[in-house]
């Protein structure tokens, strides 16, 4: 019989990643770039007669034009993330640009390999004085385009997508503890920092740095004692919290101490928390710069010993490498598309959480929302007088899931159909 089903009320379907507008704006000023090589190339070469200076403007034009992809998934998933039309939010159209860009990556895979097996059994004149500059021309815009993508470089590793709101701060964990001084509350904050305590007193007690002591005890009896100081209208640990924060806090404050627990939570990682429609974007740099490489190397050897066939060559390499790239692109987002589970450590960790003390987990749902963000459905079979605010509050430590429907249910009663 069933018992009870219920989605989390009222909350958002904004499963967006949380470096997105960063993302959206670093892919926008690297097409900019591509687009004024590509421009400079085309009426250089129209300017001094160089067909290969043309070529290369129009290569780069295809180069612009799968990061133009990029951008725009960017912006639609963006302006339409509030959409009621998307049941689920637009988080997969970044997984969707990315296996259109991955397709488009094979195929330029594809021409490559074919022209290079070509040129193996119709060998054409190099003209190195122009081949070369260009190649070397090609390599530094895909540097510089890295470098925009990486946008420089990865914040804290803390940095999750937590939930639905994404304006606060990051922090693991939040307790509201009632002292004979006042409400105090902690948490762990590690927005772009180091973990570290915080304990925040009523506006009307100031709570001095003296007064506030912490020991963290471990599973395996580790202990650790924090001392803290004065800033901004809170107290903080001058030493940071080592990983995981899953230990005992004995929070004394004013010479009474109270226990705190923390427990570690879970996040999607791997596949379940990237953001592949960068991923598309930087794969295509990644192998533009690989194919100038070696084709540097291909033509500086041509030159220098004669060896023509050194230049298709270099060309299967690349396309080789290409494809793998592209396959593996598609391989990743296209399970994405087709919602399969994307975190198999956390399904069991699910499974562990709800089954651990003789309820039963009939059946489990669990597909990726967007980059960060999961989405799961559970059926639990429980002789238990348990409600889905129960699980509910069993799973909060799953922070990756932004969108979670609970089913309760009564074993069959014998003698019942």
């Amino acid at each position: 019989m069933l018992n009870q089903s219920s989605p989390a009320a009222g909350h958002s379907h904004v499963f967006l990643g949380a470096d997105h507008a960063r993302s959206e704006r670093r892919t926008w000023a690297v097409i900019w770039l591509c687009g004024a090589m590509m421009a400079a190339e085309i009426i250089g070469g129209w300017l001094f007669g160089s067909i290969a200076l043309i070529a290369d403007g129009l290569h780069m034009s295809t180069h612009a034009g799968a990061l133009l992809l990029a951008a725009l998934a960017y912006r639609y998933a963006r302006r339409h993330a509030d959409d009621p039309r998307f049941s689920f939010g637009t988080g997969k159209l970044g997984d969707l640009a990315g296996f259109t860009s991955a397709i488009i990556l094979a195929m330029i895979a594809l021409l490559i390999g074919f022209e290079a097996v070509s040129r193996f059994l119709s060998p054409v004149p190099i003209h190195f004085a122009e081949a070369i500059p260009i190649a070397c021309l090609g390599l530094g815009v895909n540097i510089a385009s890295a470098l925009l993508l990486a946008g420089g470089g990865h914040e804290h590793g803390h940095s999750h997508g937590h939930g639905h709101d994404h304006g606060h701060h990051d922090h693991d964990e939040e307790h509201i503890i009632q002292t004979n001084s006042g409400e105090i509350r902690l948490e762990v904050f590690e927005d772009g920092v180091p973990p570290h305590f915080r304990l925040y007193a009523n506006a009307r007690h100031e709570l001095p740095a003296s007064a506030a002591v912490i020991e963290t005890v471990r599973p395996d009896g580790g202990r650790q004692t924090f001392l803290f100081a004065v800033r901004n209208g809170y107290l903080e640990s001058l030493d940071e919290i080592p990983e995981p924060h899953a230990f005992m806090a004995n929070v004394t404050i004013f010479g009474q101490t109270y226990p705190v627990a923390f427990e570690e939570h879970e996040h999607a990682t791997g596949a379940a928390g990237r953001d592949n429609n960068m991923r598309a974007a930087v794969v295509h740099v990644a192998a533009d710069a690989a194919v100038s490489v070696l084709v540097i190397g291909g033509l500086l050897l041509a030159r220098a010993f004669g060896w023509l066939w050194m230049d298709p060559l270099v060309g299967i390499v690349g396309a080789l490498v290409i494809a793998s790239w592209a396959l593996g692109l598609i391989r990743d987002t296209g399970s994405i598309l087709l919602d399969m589970t994307p975190d198999r450590a956390m399904e069991q960790k699910l499974r562990e959480a709800v089954e651990h003390d003789g309820d039963e987990l009939a059946d489990l749902h669990l597909w990726r929302l967007g980059p960060g963000h999961l989405g799961a459905i559970l059926s639990i079979t429980t002789r238990h007088a348990r409600t889905v605010t129960y699980y509910r509050n069993r799973l909060a430590r799953f922070k990756s899931l932004s969108h979670l429907t609970i089913e309760v249910h009564e074993p069959p009663q014998a003698g019942n159909v």
